[in-house]
C-alpha cells in the first residue's frame, strides 16, 4: 500500500533522534538527512517490519528498540552522506535551507 509522497521528500533536515548513533556506530543525532520518501513508498509497499534481510530495516529495528521509538510505519527512508537509513518521523528536525 503506497502513501501520498511525504511532504519533506527531497528536502534535507537535521535529525533530532533519541539515539546518538546507529548500532553500527554511525552518528545520526544532529546529522543532516536527505529524505527520499516514506519507507513504504520506496519499497513498493513493504513495511520495514517485513523487510527481512534489509540492512536499513535491521539497523532501525535495533535502534528503535534501544531508543523506545513507536513500532509503526511512520518512517521515512533517506541518506546521511552515502548511507541509507530509516528514520521515524518523530526524529525529524528542522529543514536545512543552507546547503
Amino acid at each position: 500500500m503506497k502513501r501520498k509522497r511525504h511532504p519533506l521528500a527531497g528536502k534535507m533536515v537535521v535529525l533530532n533522534s533519541k539515539s546518538d548513533t546507529c548500532p553500527n556506530g554511525l552518528k545520526i543525532n544532529g546529522e543532516k538527512y536527505r529524505i527520499e520518501d516514506w519507507w513504504i513508498n520506496v519499497t513498493g509497499g513493504v513495511s520495514w517490519m517485513d523487510a527481512n534481510g534489509n540492512p536499513a530495516a535491521l539497523m532501525f529495528a535495533i535502534r528503535s528498540a534501544r531508543a523506545d521509538l513507536p513500532t509503526d510505519d511512520e518512517v521515512v527512508y533517506g541518506k546521511i552522506g552515502n548511507f541509507g537509513h530509516i528514520i521515524h518521523t518523530s526524529e525529524l528536525g528542522e529543514v536545512v535551507t543552507d546547503l
